[in-house]
């Protein structure tokens, strides 16, 4: 990270310079050429700056490009072993079986469904490319019906939501585990309820360190607007709730 910080100060060490030298230099023509290298070096450090940023952008688009791409080919893969399956019962002749397999399939498609209607993109993003990124977390989520996050909160509390969201599994994901090749089976349900957007959190069985995933979610969440709270049940329970925001679709809330 060194080299991030090499220019610019290189460029501000060589301003002060300049700086000094006009003050000592008596001539019109050296302010003149003290002032042209000022301006060269001021244009040196926006063009490093914009690089910068240009190669940033670019990375981080081509980072979402390949979870995109990963994201899309798992559901192909998906949709590829539900139609073998679905082609197997058939020449066997087990038309009894068709009907689970294609209400598996409904139920599947229902939940990708009200995923994409959250109306929050990032957390849309983050849900559906859930598996891509966190192999060692099984999610399961449930999603209230017509429930549109994107009209109930306000662009800042719908980041933050999205910000508790994620640092809420990772709690469980590091911390919810009783060894290291475990994969954790979680429940994640969205509702909303006397004008207030409730995520709940289930772990599905007994987590490796129940204190401390309460001390990481409270250590995030104070100070937030997004308020964390633990929840009696059989084994790891927590629960976020943030107020509807957005006083144009409050009432969508009650």
């Amino acid at each position: 990270m060194k080299h991030r910080f090499t220019v610019p100060t290189i460029g501000v060490l060589l301003a002060i310079a300049s700086l000094a030298l006009h003050y000592y230099v008596k001539s019109p023509i050296g302010h003149a050429v003290i002032s042209g290298c000022l301006f060269v070096l001021f244009w040196l450090y926006v063009r490093h700056i914009r690089k910068r940023a240009a190669n940033e952008r670019k990375h981080l688009l081509e980072s979402v490009q390949r979870t995109a791409s990963a994201t899309l080919s798992h559901h192909r893969h998906d949709w590829m072993n539900d139609l073998q399956i679905l082609y197997g019962y058939i020449r066997m002749g087990k038309f009894d079986k068709l009907t689970g397999c294609v209400e598996r399939i409904k139920e599947r498609m229902a939940v990708e469904s009200k995923i994409s209607r959250l109306g929050i993109p990032s957390l849309v993003f983050y849900l559906q490319s859930f598996r891509e990124v966190n192999g060692s977390v099984q999610l399961e989520v449930e999603i209230e019906n017509d429930l549109q996050l994107g009209s109930l909160l306000t662009t800042d509390d719908a980041e933050e939501l999205t910000e508790a969201i994620v640092e809420t599994i990772r709690a469980y994901q590091y911390t919810g585990r009783s060894s290291w090749g475990e994969v954790l089976l979680l429940k994640m349900s969205i509702t909303r309820e006397n004008g207030e957007v409730l995520v709940r959190f289930d772990s599905l069985h007994a987590p490796g360190n129940k204190e401390a995933i309460k001390r990481q979610i409270e250590e995030w969440a104070e100070g937030k607007r997004v308020r964390a709270e633990q929840v009696e049940s059989e084994f790891s329970a927590f629960r976020l709730r943030i107020s509807c925001g957005n006083l144009n679709e409050v009432n969508a809330c009650l």
